[in-house]
This record gives structure tokens, C-alpha cells and sequence, in this order.
């Protein structure tokens, strides 16, 4: 028989491209269109209402890059049925969420929907005279520009001024439902036809039916006989699914970035202009089931659109709205410290429930780059149960061997996890992405089950009409999987209880690739870790003044300036992976949240202090450190520097500890271990090295690991020796840095300024260690991880890059060596045969999405401890990034928790944010043992008892015996326990 199948295939996408669909509308009857550009940043919807407006037309040009115009329309409406009014202003269907967009107001400065390039249309308010106000973004299309290469566009002061857009069309138009619907019958069915198996008969009895509906559909009236053409479809449309197909549970999403390819301020307009969307395909759809999370984005639609808020609450009471996630952000999961990461369940979760009524129950971070292993405590401990992600699928090397699956953390604790296999968290539900998800799901014959989150996302938009006419026509059809619209929570409840023996992943959701966001921007990684730990400071002293003054406990403060902590560690924004203007105003804003919390904090420890003439040291410590308590203050007994001494090879720094010789090329030639007699380096150590950095793709985001082919050691350097310190000064390309290298008790301290001027290069800082170790220990929230330092599999392989927080160790038996930072986070280690070196990712220098990353003026600060155990790291760690602060007064201050063991760390000493006054305390077992520990309570208090991270009495549990003001305490490794302080009348 004669194969005519091709034949048949371009016959359907030609009639169905130009003739079908572009007959799902007609009489357009143009609008009167006129515009108004607001002076800089968006104005309040009155001001704009009130404007005075300038003739426009189809064809003018329009919007500066991040420009702001009103297009205001006056429109006949005819009366009939299907008469949509068409807002056309320059779109490109295939870039929804990424180029302009609009929100419609009425003359009465209600919104009505937003505008995208797949949502054209809105529906009039009856037939008549009616007045439309349209907000319009203009947003640079960064993502093709073309893709990856540098651009000025990503920032308002550099993008220049020149129009990015044309107006199109503007007017009435009558929508024919039927060929609409006829559409739509053709979409699915084509999509699923290209999925089915050439030998499946399925494949062609849906191909013929489309040749057959293509044959009643007459050319020059399509209207006319679009029901006969859908009459040929509905046999094959009609026929059910196999009894065994894959189900899906679709659920309506819109990730939306927090910061990215465009600016804070344009995310909230891209939130309203998609939840406004939603509620509105809501009204017309019942069954329609949308998930959003992300706590800062309802709060902005909350503060800045108080009309669309309204009406998302009503959809969330009646079940259509489903808040989801129960973080602030979806944030970053590498690099925020534990107590950050245990707030954005606080105030995520907090929010849901003060706002709706509503306990979340799934952890949705379907896009963050990688996930760590503290993670599955910290979910349980907000008291939620399910977690989500999808960016696994994005792994270079590995596949990922689970869709569903319990994941195990650090301290054993498992969460029942999802990872759809539809591999995307944008679906469109196409016949492509279901057909994936089915082939690709690992759990076939054990489970049958998964979720499609379906939606415009990244730059926002949502779910489309469209879209949910393929979910009607998908709910039971041969070939394809069953697909139900419904909330997370259904998929995960029947998940679990179909599978509950599904497999488990210990250890962290390591993502093999974007390694490069460990390093990118380092003033906002910067500024991240020094906020976290100036709001422990600022709680601390705060508290500790309110317990034992009175003074007054500035509960908005705090919750204000966390709240901008949590924003800022999105994941775009603290990866820094967003253009230029993000992280501008993120470093801007960590300015200001330090300046803040440093009043906090001076007014708190001066009312402690009392006045006088004494220094009195305040340790934020939770360790004792220059004889004053962690969490006191008292008089200090100072550290002595080492005196440097001329070398043969450089200089010398001896303390009878450590004897150290940095040599005339500014590396560290010998550090030799007094107490041990042991040298700790096999090579130069502090060892500056440059590679050139430029990744396939994804600049700011790819670190590829072919960048370790070539390395120039920069070993040119001017040495001088001050009274306490060696002095190194080097410089390199256009940049120049400097390092003061000083010694004390047994580490070594270096504080290094640069001022980078470098373009698609990485400086690493490598410390060569005569230590022979399989593994190197990471700090990671509340703990630390190891990982393997050979690659004997590809998956220990392709941990090229990894994450480290405050503190990296490596040791053998008998011996090992913690590198300590206060602001760095990537890091690689590789090991020689019997030597390993670790090295500091310093500093990168992508030009995309910010051709100036980096340029300018850094400092860190680095500690290398000899001899030091993991205990012996989390003491540095705290003691870095904590240094001490000296008031003048008269009082010393005792802690107001001490605890026994030192290895048992007070991650975080606050009032509870209920404003009962009780004391809320938060520890950690550091090292991984069970560990018994006693705590002391420095006030008198009444009752001692566990919570959940959200502050609340864990249900069933009974309060801890006091006696003499201590609490006996039993921790597993890694074990987080939050205890509220009751304090006594």
C-alpha cells in the first residue's frame, strides 16, 4: 500500500497554520488607541488613569527598554457572542514571559487581566461605549539577544533609550468557537500522533481521521465547515485510554522568578499580571486547579495590588487557588546558612497560615541549582511532609535514577519526594511532554504515577484556555496518559500511598551542572553571609537586653530585615545568575540591612554594657573565644600576632605553634606544625591561580570542567613584612591584589583585597596539604557533608566544584586541616596520591547576563588551621564570620544559654515572634555523634519545651525537667532542636 503518511502530516500543518487558526477569529473592527509614557519607574494606577494621553497607532513604535507606557482604549463592543476585544502590542508568540507585557484596567482602575503573547484577548464588559487602561512593561528580550552574549540591556542606566517595540493591532473581534474548539482537537491529536509508535496501529488511525477532517474543511469557509471537520475527530477522540496508561495529576503553575532577567519591581508587576490572569480563567473554568509558591509574591500582590489579592484569597477558599511550598522563595539551597534556611519555612509557612488559613504540606523548588542534604530535616521540621524539584533533570553527566523516591538528609531523616519525569516545570501539557513523562518514569510496575506542574513560568503568564482544553481532551484518551487537573497535594497523598516502599537517595540532590553559581558575584554572596550573621548578633543582644533590662525588643525590624535576607537568597539572586540591576540593588540593600542591624546591635550591647570606661568585648560566638563566654561579654584577653623575622626564602612567622615561611613569591613555602613536628604542606600553599573560564553556555551560571586544562600560577609578587604580618602585593592582567598574612596561636590568618578587572577568567586560591584523605567534609546547614576526593565513578567525578560554607576539612587518621572563609562558597579538592589540595574558587568574571560581574574591589578573609579536628573547624567557622565587638561600660554579661558540650552549637538565641516573651532557642549536634549535653538557663524561666521551626509545640511532647536552672539534652548526629524558654514571673 502506498505510504502517503508525510504526505498527509504537511497537508494537516499547512491548512491547520494558515487556514484553520487564523479563522478563529474575524471582523475586527480596530480600537482608538492612545499612550502615555511615565516618567521613570511605574506610577501608582491613579496617576496614570489621570494622565494626559498622545494619539497612537498600529504601527508606532513604542517602550525604552524597562519603560513603563499606558495604552489607553476606547472600543465599540457589537453585541453578539464571542466578541473579545485583541491587545496586540508587538508580542512574539514564542517568548511569553521574557518581552512585553500588560495589565488591563477598567476606567475605574480595577485590573481585569494581564496581556503575554499567548494571552491576546480579553473579554469586554458587554456591548457599548468602554474605556481600557493597559500598564505595559517594556522588558528587553535578554534570553535571545542573541543567546549568552554580552549585552547592555540588563540595566536601566545602560540600556539606552531607543524604542524595543511596535503596536500591532488593537480592536473587537468575534472569537468562532467552533473553529476554536476544532483547533484544539487538531493540536492534541497531532501532538499525540507524533508520539505514537510507527507500528502501533493508534498512530495511523489518527493520522487517517486528521486527513479526513482536513478533507471536510472547505478552504474559503472554514467557519462553515469546521463542525463536519470535528465530526471526523470525534470517534478517535472518544476512544479511552489503555486500563494501565500513566496517570497524571496536572497542576496549573507559574514559576516566576523572584529576580533573574529583569529587576525586583517587574516581578511584582509579572506576579499580578498572572495571578490576575488566573483568577480570571478561574471564573470560567470551576475545575481549574492552580498552585503558586513562594510566600513573597502573594505578599506583594497583597501590598501592591490589593484588588487581585482579594480575589486570589476568594480562589484559594474555595479550593482553585492552592498555595504550595511554604518558603518565603524558592531559594537557593547551597549557600544560605541553616538558621536562613530554617526562616524561609518560618516566615513562608507563617504567611500561608496568617494570611489563608492554610498549613502547606510540600516543599516546591522545582528550579533551584542543586539541593542539600539539611534539607529533609528542615522540611519535617516546619512540620511539612512532601518535597518537589525538577532541576535534576538538568544533569550533564548522570541521569538520576528516581522519580519518586524518599530522600534521606544528613541526620537520617527522610521526606517522600517527587521528580516529575515530564522534565519541565513550564509544561504546556503538549503530547510531547506527556509522552515524556510516561517513557522516562523510573518506577514502572513498582508505581504509575506523576505530576505535570502546566503554565508559562520563568517571566510568568500561567496556564492558557488552551491549555486546559487539552487537559479536557487528555483526561481519557487512547494513546496518551490519563490527565486529571488537580492540587499537589492529591498527587502526593495518592503517591504515597501507592508506593510507600519507594527507593531511597542519601545525601544531597548534587547538581552536575550551573557549579559556576558557587562563585558569580561575589558582593552578593558577600553580602548574604555577613546579613545572616548580623542578624544573629542583632536577635542575641537584643533579647539579652530585653531579659535582662527591659529594654524594648524591635520585633518589626527584625521580621523586616529577614524577610529581605530571605528575598535576596532567591535562586537567581544569591547565585548570581540575574543582570547587572539585580545584584546592584541587592548589594545596595545589604548595605542597608548591615547599617540597621549594626544600630540593632550597638544600642542593644551599649545597654548591656551600661556606661564607663572599660572595654567590655561582646562574643556573638557560641563558643568561648579571648576569655569571654559565646553569647557574653566581659574584658578579653587578646591573641599575639607572630613577629615576622627574615628567611633565606622570604620571611618567617614563629609562635612556638606554628612556624611559618611565606616565600619572596608570596606563597606560603612551609607551615610546619610545632605541636605535631610535622609539615602540613606538600607545595607552595596560598598559591594565587588563573584559568581562563568560558563555559558552552550559561556564563554566570557554568563553571565546565575543562576550564582545569590550562592554569597560570601567579607567582610575581612584591613581599614586605610589617610589624605583625607579611605583606604580599601582585599584579595580573588589569588587576591587582594584595594579601596580609599574619600569625596567631595555631592558624594562619590572610586577608586579601583584589581589584578584579578580569573578563572570562576564575582566580582559585590553592592550599597543596601533605594529608592523604578519600574524603573532604563540607559544612552545610546545621552539619556537614563529605565527599569523595578521587573520581572513580562518574558521579564522584562530576563533583568537580563544590559547596562549602564557613569551613572546608580534610584529614587522614591522627591529623587533619580546616580551611576557614567569611564569604566564599565554591571550592574544588583533588587528591595526588598521598597528598590533597584544596583550593578557594576566589573570583569569576562571566559576561553574561552582566557583562561587568565582579569588576571592582573584593576582600576576604581566610584562616588555615593545622592540626584542627571538625569541632576544631566549626569553632573557626563561627569565630570568622562573628568577630568580636568592644563597647566601653562597666558591666560584663553573662550568656543567656550556655551549653556543656561544645560540639551541641546555639545556632540562635530570639524572642518569640508571638511576643509572649518567652525565649526561643535553637541548637545542633556539629559533628555528626549522639551527644548528651546540659543547657543552662541564665534567667529564671518556667517551662522548657521543643517546637516545630515555626515556634509551636510540637503535639504529644512534654516539657523538659529543669533543675537548677538546666535542661538535660540528647541530640543524634546533626539533629536540630528548637526549645522555647518560658520565663518565669
Amino acid at each position: 500500500m502506498l505510504d502517503d503518511r508525510t504526505l498527509i502530516e504537511g497537508r494537516i500543518n499547512r491548512v491547520l497554520g494558515e487556514r484553520i487558526k487564523p479563522a478563529q477569529y474575524a471582523d475586527f473592527a480596530p480600537a482608538e488607541i492612545a499612550v502615555w509614557q511615565a516618567p521613570d519607574e511605574p506610577v501608582p494606577v491613579a496617576e496614570a488613569l489621570a494622565a494626559d494621553y498622545s494619539p497612537a497607532a498600529a504601527g508606532d513604535r513604542w517602550g525604552p527598554p524597562w519603560s513603563t507606557t499606558w495604552l489607553r482604549v476606547d472600543v465599540t463592543v457589537p453585541a453578539g457572542d464571542g466578541v473579545e476585544l485583541i491587545i496586540d502590542i508587538g508580542f512574539d508568540e514564542g517568548k511569553t514571559g521574557f518581552q512585553c507585557e500588560g495589565l488591563v484596567y477598567r476606567a475605574d482602575g480595577t485590573p481585569v487581566k494581564g496581556l503575554n503573547p499567548r494571552s491576546q484577548w480579553v473579554l469586554p464588559d458587554g456591548p457599548g461605549q468602554h474605556r481600557y487602561f493597559v500598564e505595559l512593561g517594556a522588558n528587553p528580550e535578554l534570553l535571545s539577544h542573541p543567546m549568552f552574549r554580552p549585552t547592555q540591556l540588563g540595566d536601566k542606566a545602560t540600556a539606552g533609550t531607543d524604542p524595543l517595540y511596535r503596536f500591532a493591532r488593537v480592536g473587537t473581534a468575534t472569537r468562532n468557537t467552533e473553529v476554536w474548539e476544532l483547533v484544539q482537537d487538531f493540536e492534541v491529536l497531532n501532538q499525540l500522533m507524533h508520539e505514537l509508535p510507527m507500528d502501533g496501529p493508534r498512530r495511523h488511525e489518527v493520522l487517517r481521521a486528521m486527513g479526513r477532517a482536513i478533507d471536510r474543511v472547505d478552504l474559503t469557509d472554514v467557519p462553515g465547515t469546521a463542525t463536519a471537520a470535528r465530526a471526523e475527530l470525534a470517534e478517535v477522540l472518544a476512544k479511552p485510554a489503555h486500563a494501565s496508561a500513566h496517570r497524571i495529576t496536572a497542576t496549573g503553575h507559574a514559576h516566576i522568578d523572584s529576580a533573574w532577567l529583569w529587576p525586583v519591581r517587574e516581578t511584582i508587576r509579572k506576579v499580578a499580571r498572572t495571578t490576575a490572569n488566573v483568577v480570571d480563567l478561574m471564573d470560567r473554568d470551576p475545575d481549574f486547579v492552580f498552585s503558586m509558591s513562594q510566600a513573597q509574591q502573594l505578599a506583594w500582590i497583597r501590598d501592591h495590588h490589593p484588588l487581585v489579592f482579594a480575589r486570589v484569597k476568594e480562589k484559594i477558599h474555595k479550593g482553585q487557588f492552592v498555595p504550595v511550598g511554604g518558603m518565603w522563595v524558592e531559594s537557593d539551597t547551597n549557600m544560605p546558612g541553616g538558621e536562613a534556611m530554617a526562616r524561609q519555612f518560618t516566615h513562608g509557612k507563617r504567611f500561608f497560615a496568617e494570611e489563608f488559613g492554610i498549613e502547606t504540606n510540600e516543599v516546591w523548588l522545582p528550579d533551584s541549582f542543586g539541593y542539600s542534604a539539611a534539607l529533609p530535616q528542615l522540611v519535617r521540621l516546619s512540620a511539612s511532609r512532601w518535597f518537589l524539584t525538577q532541576k535534576i533533570s538538568w544533569n550533564q553527566t548522570n541521569r538520576f535514577p528516581h522519580h519518586t523516591f524518599w530522600w534521606e538528609g544528613i541526620d537520617g531523616t527522610r521526606i517522600f519526594t517527587h521528580f516529575p519525569p515530564a522534565d519541565t516545570y513550564n509544561s504546556e501539557l503538549s503530547g510531547q511532554d506527556l509522552a515524556r513523562a510516561s517513557k522516562q518514569y523510573a518506577e514502572k510496575g513498582r508505581a504509575n504515577s506523576s505530576l505535570v506542574p502546566f503554565g508559562h513560568g520563568d517571566g510568568g503568564g500561567g496556564p492558557t484556555r488552551e491549555m486546559l482544553a487539552r487537559a479536557q481532551r487528555l483526561a481519557d484518551l487512547e494513546g496518551s496518559p490519563k490527565v486529571r487537573i488537580a492540587a499537589p497535594a492529591e498527587f502526593f497523598r495518592e503517591a504515597e500511598a501507592e508506593y510507600p516502599q519507594a527507593p531511597v537517595w542519601v545525601g544531597e540532590l548534587y547538581l552536575e551542572f550551573h557549579r559556576g553559581t558557587y562563585t558569580s558575584q561575589a558582593k552578593t554572596k558577600q553580602g548574604n553571609r555577613r546579613s545572616e550573621h548580623l542578624l544573629r548578633e542583632a536577635e542575641l543582644w537584643a533579647a539579652t537586653a530585653t531579659i535582662r533590662h527591659g529594654a524594648e525588643y524591635p520585633y518589626e525590624r527584625l521580621d523586616r530585615l529577614w524577610k529581605a535576607v530571605l528575598l535576596n537568597q532567591f535562586h537567581d539572586i544569591l547565585p548570581g545568575s540575574s543582570i547587572a540591576w539585580v545584584h546592584r540593588e541587592a548589594e545596595q540593600q545589604y548595605e542597608r540591612i548591615a547599617a540597621e542591624l549594626a544600630e540593632i546591635t550597638a544600642a542593644a550591647q551599649q545597654a548591656l554594657a551600661g556606661s564607663g570606661e572599660q572595654e567590655i568585648v561582646f562574643n556573638a560566638a557560641p563558643h568561648e573565644r579571648s576569655g569571654v563566654a559565646g553569647g557574653g561579654a566581659g574584658p578579653r584577653t587578646p591573641d599575639r600576632l607572630a613577629t615576622p623575622s627574615r628567611h633565606a626564602d622570604g620571611f618567617l612567622l614563629d609562635n612556638g605553634t606554628l612556624r611559618v615561611v611565606v616565600g619572596t613569591d608570596g606563597t606560603l613555602r612551609s607551615v610546619r606544625d610545632l605541636r605535631t613536628d610535622r609539615e602540613v604542606l606538600s607545595g607552595p600553599g596560598n598559591l594565587p591561580q588563573l584559568h581562563t573560564d568560558f563555559p558552552n553556555a550559561w556564563d554566570a551560571w557554568d563553571l565546565d570542567s575543562f576550564y582545569r586544562n590550562e592554569v597560570t600560577d601567579l607567582l610575581d609578587a612584591e613581599v614586605t613584612a610589617g610589624s605583625d604580618h607579611v605583606m604580599v602585593v601582585r599584579e595580573f592582567g588589569g588587576s591587582r591584589m594584595s594579601q596580609l598574612i599574619s600569625v596567631s596561636g595555631g592558624q594562619i590568618d590572610i586577608l586579601t583585597e583584589i581589584d578584579w578587572q578580569e573578563s572570562e577568567k576564575i582566580l582559585k586560591l590553592a592550599f597543596p596539604l601533605d594529608v592523604r584523605t578519600e574524603w573532604s567534609s563540607s559544612e552545610t546547614q546545621f552539619g556537614h557533608i563529605k565527599r569523595p576526593t578521587h573520581a572513580n565513578t562518574s558521579w564522584d567525578a562530576a563533583k568537580f566544584e563544590i559547596c562549602a560554607h564557613r569551613w572546608l576539612h580534610l584529614a587522614e587518621p591522627g591529623y587533619g586541616v580546616a580551611l576557614i572563609n567569611d564569604s566564599t562558597y565554591g571550592h574544588d579538592v583533588t587528591r595526588t596520591g598521598t597528598t590533597t589540595t584544596a583550593r578557594v574558587s576566589l573570583l569569576r568574571a562571566p559576561r553574561y547576563p552582566d557583562p561587568q560581574t565582579d569588576h571592582g574591589v573584593h576582600r576576604f578573609r581566610h584562616r588555615l588551621v593545622p592540626g584542627a579536628s571538625i569541632s576544631d573547624a566549626v569553632v573557626a567557622g563561627y569565630q570568622v564570620n562573628l568577630p568580636e565587638r568592644a563597647v566601653y561600660g562597666t558591666h560584663a554579661v553573662t550568656p543567656l544559654v550556655t551549653c556543656s558540650d561544645p560540639d551541641v552549637v546555639v545556632e540562635a538565641v530570639k524572642l518569640a515572634d508571638d511576643r509572649s516573651g518567652d525565649l526561643v532557642v535553637r541548637l545542633y549536634q556539629s559533628t555528626g555523634a549522639r551527644t548528651r549535653a546540659s543547657l543552662r538557663i541564665g534567667f529564671p524561666c518556667s517551662a522548657v519545651w521543643s517546637t516545630d521551626l515555626l515556634e509551636r509545640r510540637w503535639d504529644e511532647t512534654e516539657d523538659y525537667p529543669v533543675t537548677d536552672d538546666t535542661v538535660e539534652l540528647s541530640l543524634r548526629g546533626f539533629e536540630v532542636l528548637t526549645l522555647r524558654v518560658g520565663r518565669a514571673e
